[in-house]
């Protein structure tokens, strides 16, 4: 088709230059049906490839909230599970007793009659979804280092195996994390020279401590030492910060080196307490200030589900007898 018109008179007519129309005709051919199927099928696999990274995103997602999920709600049901068990442990300590004693390393409850009261069950009690279990011990088998002097805290490190420039740094430290003053002693520590220069830095309390877990914040008290190692327990079975007393039929060995007992001693004691508890403190001790029954206990209570365990606890408690009856007061709650 020729798109050039022109109508003046053909004298007057100029050279034109026209242009012609060309049809466009897409490719044909085997060639061209061939790149055609190519391109068809790239977009389509691209498109796969999208669905397949958003999908993939989708279910990661997916389990990762509903991991998070469950693990909230395990949560949730092992913290009831221990409240569970520091109930239970209390339903222990609640009735009349004469004295307490571990035997066998299990603390137990003698009645008035001197006879051993039944345990209630306290491993893997099930309960609802899941199971709790507690141990429950005696706060005055320890030694208070809030009250205790120096060198009964030095001789109770001793015993346990601490050098003595370890020992020094520990129990100076104590002291003047305890003291109104903020001058340290010779191997000691105090907020401006050692505390407030830590990457954390935290005051002393100047004051006595307020929970057994406060000790790692002092100087010199390693986890080693605190916690124990395999087969050893550590400083935290044997000290608390608000046992009024201490009883001689569930005492450590430890604490009994600390307060000045010898080797024939301990063995006398111990060997006597586990035929049959004290029920008065003997004369032979009495200067020691023992006593021959307990009012306070540590229980430490876990929940698990499916065998999982979901929340610890350790409470410090203290059972008291008032014009109303005996009661549980709650000393110390903290999850472990």
């Amino acid at each position: 088709m020729n798109d050039c018109v022109n109508t003046a008179p053909e004298s007057r007519r100029p050279r034109a230059r026209c242009m012609t129309r060309v049809p466009f005709r897409f490719p044909v051919g085997p060639g061209a049906a061939s790149n055609a199927r190519g391109f068809a099928l790239l977009a389509v696999l691209l498109v796969l490839a999208v669905l397949g990274v958003v999908g993939a995103e989708f279910a990661f997602s997916m389990r990762l909230e509903a991991s998070a999920t469950r693990a909230h709600k395990e949560r949730i049901i092992g913290a009831h599970l221990t409240e569970a068990a520091v109930s239970q442990a209390i339903r222990e300590i609640i009735p009349d007793y004469r004295t307490v004693g571990a035997p066998d390393g299990i603390l137990t409850f003698y009645g008035q009659d001197g006879q051993p009261r039944p345990r209630l069950q306290r491993d893997k009690v099930k309960l609802g979804a899941g199971t709790y279990s507690y141990t429950l011990t005696d706060e005055q088998s320890r030694l208070n280092v809030n009250t205790a002097a120096p060198a009964v805290l030095d001789k109770l490190l001793q015993c346990r195996g601490v050098e003595k420039s370890d020992r020094d740094v520990i129990v100076d430290s104590v002291q003047d994390w305890k003291d109104a003053d903020e001058n340290h002693r010779l191997n000691g520590a105090e907020s401006d020279d050692t505390y407030l220069k830590l990457e954390v830095p935290y005051r002393s309390r100047n004051g006595n401590l307020g929970s057994v877990r406060e000790l790692l914040q002092i100087k010199g008290v390693t986890k080693e030492i605190f916690y124990g190692t395999a087969g050893s327990p550590g400083l935290v079975d044997d000290v608390s910060v608000r046992a009024p007393g201490t009883n001689i039929n569930t005492v450590t060995p430890r604490v009994l080196c600390a307060l000045g007992f010898s080797t024939a001693e301990m063995e006398t004691l111990v060997n006597a307490r586990n035929l049959q508890p004290y029920f008065v403190a003997p004369g032979q001790f009495g200067g020691r200030r023992l006593a021959a029954t307990s009012q306070m206990f540590r229980i430490i209570a876990e929940g698990a589900i499916d065998g999982r365990v979901g929340a610890r606890v350790t409470a410090v408690v203290w059972r008291r007898r008032t014009t109303q009856g005996t009661s549980i007061l709650t000393l110390e709650w903290f999850n472990r």
